[in-house]
Formats: structure tokens, sequence, C-alpha cells
């Protein structure tokens, strides 16, 4: 039930075909990583995800939490399992060197996220709050803040929430009422927080808590926001652990999923106030907080991945077992595993056609990550950053998105078995549905990808990469390369989503803000289907360029052209359809009055 195995093939594969393993080693900084190193570490992490984390996945989900007058106990396994994952040095393994990180490339780190977040996803969610405070303390805070702090949570000693959302706000950060009042050197915090992921637990002795909140002269809107450190026990000079600080878990929520991960209500400055440090300069806290987002998209997003792969392993173990029905076209009548049902063999194509499309999408942008973070070419670096910028709203939003339906399509491959909590699979489905929402929903990122990221440069960038794309589709029609029948089929498919893709952005480009945002969500779903589309188009191409040169790696190359056909046949085509829910979405959506609907 609790099986999970990490695709260690896969993730090679994407890393070097999509991220570009080999240019991203080859950085300055990256000399002692080589590809050796790379694999030993995904061996390893393989091993942790699939003992120890993989089987007490389902006893996080039914267990849960427990809250009870402000202390929360995480589920049986969760406080040994920490233990040995900081021991082991996996907390910091994305962190930089300077107190006491790996500084392992993004590219690495992500694969190695990938299967913390598929063997047990409400457990990974604690080093990801912790990894984005982090960030925001290395990016913004003082030297002091930085010393006082970092090493203990890149350890994993000491733990990091981020507290943004507020019970009246949600996510309009405008209306946040949480003040931050000064005393002296610090400040004291009061008000409330929801929504705090691993906001309390067990399993750290210190969280630090990042607040935003407002200072007594802020101006109004986003403009008047600041971030503090506000830790849950107070830090003396010399790094040992003072006093409680003024904050308390008011109580925990009951969700769809994630049951394993405690969602908090926070609660500052019950008393004096909660002693509180300022993270960069005053009113500027969402720039601080949006240092930090980038990363925390693209592992969102890479939570769609994983879960979704998970998905996919649990439905082909149990189409592989299940005995039930006559297969068409065997011979002889018997029973036999509902993998040779035709509909169940279409459902779990598509799943690990998805899942992969899914993977290279995230892999190459966590390459394209690395590239603009240390390549030592400065042009290289701001068309890296440029991609970057336009694609983690698509890798968070449509990765989530797909996640939903890949999901759901495990419980129905189950039948009547999925729709039972025992068999495990709805638990993979009700923990993807946050995915779609928390760091900002699929709308959020629809309309920050038009609204920033595709109008701030004219659509520069979008039409650089859709340039580039549409070169190798015109490598797929070169002379010769069309005798292959499924190359021809990718090019096909791929040459008219790419044409859907330009005539969508041009009419972004000149619709009016409210008639872009009506197709805002479809523009996004467009982007990701199609940009992944041409990933897998490269996976189809790289597969038969080295079966054509007798690489021994036949099955696999062979199920990856397969694959990528697949996608180009079954999901490439609605790029057309959603093509035209953006150029018609504001006709339909915004036609009628508000108590029409």
């Amino acid at each position: 039930m609790n099986f999970y195995s990490p695709p260690l093939h896969e993730m090679l594969f994407a890393m070097k075909e999509h991220g570009g393993l080999d240019a991203v080693l080859a950085q300055v900084g990256n000399e002692e990583v080589t590809g050796d190193l790379v694999e030993a570490i995904l061996e390893e992490a393989s091993r942790f995800a699939s003992d120890v984390l993989a089987p007490i996945n389902a006893q996080g989900d039914t267990q849960g939490c427990q809250w009870s007058n402000g202390v929360v106990t995480t589920a049986d396994g969760f406080r040994h399992a920490y233990t040995g994952f900081c021991e082991s040095g996996w907390n910091g393994m994305p962190s930089g060197t300077e107190f006491g990180g790996q500084g392992m490339p993004t590219l690495v780190s992500t694969a190695v996220l990938e299967m913390w977040k598929a063997s047990n996803m409400a457990f990974s969610l604690c080093q990801m709050l912790t990894l984005g405070a982090v960030e925001a303390i290395t990016h913004h805070g003082s030297e002091e803040l930085r010393q006082r702090y970092l090493p203990a949570m890149i350890e994993g000693r000491w733990t990091g929430t981020m507290n943004i959302t507020e019970p009246q706000a949600g996510s309009d950060l405008a209306a946040i009422r949480t003040k931050a009042v000064p005393d002296g050197d610090h400040y004291r915090i009061s008000g409330t927080k929801i929504f705090i992921t691993w906001g309390e637990h067990d399993m750290a002795d210190n969280i630090i808590h990042l607040v935003l909140a407002r200072l007594p002269d802020a101006p109004p809107g986003v403009k008047g926001i600041s971030l503090f450190v506000c830790p849950k026990f107070l830090v003396n000079a010399d790094g040992s652990l003072g006093e409680r600080n003024d904050l308390v878990c008011a109580s925990i929520e009951h969700k769809i999923g994630i049951h394993g991960s405690a969602t908090a209500v926070m609660s500052f400055g019950e008393g004096p106030g909660a002693l509180g440090w300022l993270v960069g300069e005053p009113n500027n806290g969402l720039a601080c907080m949006f240092t930090m987002m980038n990363h925390a998209r693209l592992n969102v997003g890479l939570e769609g991945v994983a879960i979704s792969d998970r998905a996919y392993q649990k439905a082909r173990q149990f189409a592989l077992d299940r005995v039930q029905g006559k297969t068409l076209g065997r011979e002889g009548g018997a029973s036999a595993t509902i993998i040779g049902h035709p509909d169940v063999r279409r459902m779990l194509m598509d799943m690990k056609a998805r899942v992969e499309a899914m993977r290279a999408l995230a892999y190459y942008t966590a390459g394209q990550m690395d590239r603009a973070h240390g390549h030592d070419d400065p042009s290289t670096r701001q068309k890296a950053q440029a991609l970057v910028d336009l694609l983690i709203p698509v890798v968070k939003g449509w990765c989530t998105d797909n996640a939903l339906g890949i999901t759901s399509d495990g419980v129905q491959i189950h039948g009547g078995m999925g729709f039972i909590e025992e068999t495990g699979a709805s638990q993979h489905m009700r923990d993807a549905r946050i995915t779609t929402i928390y760091e900002g929903t699929t709308g959020i990122q629809a309309n920050d990808l038009i609204g920033r990221k595709l109008t701030r440069d004219g659509g520069a960038a979008m039409k650089e990469l859709i340039a580039v794309m549409q070169a190798d589709v015109d490598s797929l029609h070169a002379p010769g390369a069309t005798d292959d029948a499924v190359l021809a089929g990718v090019a096909l498919a791929l040459g008219s989503g790419l044409r859907a893709l330009a005539e969508a952005t041009d009419w972004l480009l000149a619709a009016s803000p409210r008639d872009a945002a009506a197709g805002a969500v479809p523009y996004l779903r467009l982007c990701g289907t199609v940009i992944a589309g041409w990933l897998t188009a490269r996976a189809a191409q790289v597969a038969t360029l080295r079966l054509a040169r007798g690489d021994e790696d036949a099955d696999f190359l062979n199920a990856k052209r397969i694959t990528s056909h697949h996608y180009a046949i079954h999901v490439l085509p609605g790029a057309g359809a959603l093509r035209d829910t953006v150029l018609h979405g504001a006709s339909t959506t915004l036609g009628l009055t508000d108590a029409q609907f």
C-alpha cells in the first residue's frame, strides 16, 4: 500500500536532456559536483524516500496531527524520520555553504525534492517552508540575523514558516492588519495568521516564523507591509534557547488532505507582544517575500509532478495485480489482470505521458534557474532569468492543475477499490487538491503570467521561446526526419500547438486587461500543454538518435518514443480548444450579470 520507487532512470534522463545537467555542472562553483556524485545522491535519496518516508505516509494521513492547549503532536514515525532526515544532511542540501548547506545546483536538489514530495508530501512541506525562510533571511536579513538563525535552520534543528495570510485578507495582502510596534532594537508583533504550514509541531527545538506586519506609520496597501523574524523561543547571544516568545498555536485546521502536516492558526501578542526583528527595509516586506517565491512556486509545481507519479505507480501496480474480467484479443477466455483492458491501458498511458511532460517542464525550468544564477556570460544569465520568470507560473499552475486529473484517474483505475480509503489511492487525490491553491491559486499564477511576465517586455521572452520551439519543429520536418512515423506525428501535432500558442499570445498582448484576464487560466494551460509538448518532442528525438546509434537502453528509449507520441496525439490537440477559449473567453464569462450566475 505504501510502496514507492523513485523513477531514477526517468529523473536522470530529464536532468540530462531537459535540465542540461552537464552544462550546469560545468559552471563555476560546481567543480566538485560530478555526474557520478549526482547519481550517488539520487540513489541515497531514493533509499531514504522509499524505506523511511513512504512507509509513514499513510499513517500521517490517518492519524494526522493532534492539537492540545497550543501543543501539536505529529503522527507516529514523523519525529524519528525527521531526525534521520537532518542527520543525513538532506535538510541543508539545497542551501548555500556559508552557513552549513551543501550548495547543490537547483536542478540536482529538484530531483531529490521530487522524491520527498512523492514519498510523503505532508512531511516534505516542513523542509520546503524552512528553505523559503532561509532564502528570505539570507538575501534580506542583517548579518546578525543570518548568524543567529541560519546555521540551525539549515541543519534542521530549527524549522521555518511563512506567516502571510489572515482571516479577513486571504490573497488580498493589502488587507493585512497584523501590527509591529517599535520597542528598542526590536518590535512587538500582534495579530492572527491562518493557514501556517508546520506553524507548530514537535519535530524541532525551535520554529522561526517570518511574519508580514504593518508599522504604525506604514502607508496603506501592499506598500506598507514589513517582514519580521519572530522565533517561537527567543535566542540568546550564545545561540542557546531562551524564554518562550509571546505567540501560540491557537488551533490547527481540519483539511481535505496533507493531514500529516499541521496547518496552524497562529496568534501573536496575546500578552505584551511577540518580539520580532525587522528583515530588510521597512515597508518592503513583500519584496523580501518574493525573493523566495520562484523557488517556492517551482517546488509546489514539483508537488504536482511528484504526487502524480506516486498515483501512477500505485495505479500501475494495481492494474498489474488485479484479476478481473476477460481481456479482449486474448485466447482461452480466462480471467486476466486489468492492465490488459484497453481503457485501463489508455488511462495508464495518459498518466505516464503527462507525468513525463510535467517533469520535463519542471526540470527544464530548474536548469534555467541554475543558468540564471551561475552562468559566466551575463547575457545568458539575463535570458535564462527572463525565461524562468515566464515559466514559473506555468510550472506551478499547469503541473498542479494536471495533478488533479491524474490522481483522479488513479482512483478510477482502482474502480470501487479506489473509493475505499484503505487502498490509499484516494489519499493522493486529496493531497493533490491543495497544490492548485497555496503559494497562489491557478488564477493568481495566470494573472501573474499575463499581467507581469508576458506584457512587461511586450511578449519578447515568449516570442523568443516560440521561435526556439518552431526551429525544433522545422528540424523534425527536415528531409529524412519525417520518414520516422513517430517523429512525423509529433512534429505535426507540435506545429499545430505552436500556432495556437502564437495566436493566443498575439491576441492577449492586444487585448484590454479585463478581456485578457478572462482568458488568463486557459492561456496558462495552453502554455503548459505546448511547452511541455515541445520538451517531449525533444525527448523523442533524443531517443530516436540513441537507438540509431545502437544504444543498449532500447526498452527505455522505445517507451520514451511511444510516450512522447501519445502526448502529441492525445494531449497536444487540446491546444486549439484552449486558444479558442482564450480568444472568446471574455464574450462568454463576462456576458452575464452577477444575478444571472
